[in-house]
């Protein structure tokens, strides 16, 4: 049985290549989705910086949001690698592999864009509430996107079975 996930057989008429290309397409709208929301928070973080307001922060919340803008830009960085991949494979008849990394290069930037997410609501709330409040309000998020975007999602797998497998 081969690794690659865009030669499972589903029941649907097409070639290895069709399902490669609607895969890819797949996966391209995916990436549309993560990187309009990454772009919302990034452009939130950067703002934050320039507020009068900023002055007022820890050193701690200053580095933590510094890491908060790194993790951000990486993010971004990960999300847009299959389309650096895409271009310099074009033409060059490897869609099958271009597909597999884009797959992997987009659970890795869901991944990031959790920790981005839990760690700006961390902020937030550390600035406007309390530590406390942060650490609580992390937890409870970490804990919705784990549900979400793992249990759920393993719990369909599971219950799909064929063409998953």
């Amino acid at each position: 049985m081969s690794n690659t996930f865009d030669d499972l057989d589903d029941g649907r008429p097409e070639s290895p290549a069709q399902r490669a290309d609607r895969n890819w397409n797949e996966i391209l709208q995916e990436l549309r989705v993560l990187q309009t929301g990454t772009q919302i928070l990034t452009g939130f973080l950067l703002a934050l910086a320039f507020q009068a307001s900023f002055v007022d922060l820890e050193p701690a919340q200053r580095v933590f949001y510094l890491v908060l803008v790194c993790l951000a830009a990486l993010s971004a960085v990960v999300a847009l690698a299959p389309v650096a991949l895409h271009r310099a494979v074009f033409h060059l008849q490897v869609k099958p592999s271009l597909v597999r990394s884009g797959h992997n290069a987009l659970r890795a930037a869901l991944a990031l864009v959790s920790l981005l997410l839990v760690g700006v609501v961390v902020f937030v709330f550390d600035v406007v509430v309390s530590l406390v409040a942060a650490i609580a309000a992390g937890v409870v998020l970490g804990a919705v996107i784990l549900v979400l975007w793992v249990v759920v999602p393993m719990s369909v797998r599971r219950r799909g079975g064929g063409a998953a497998r």
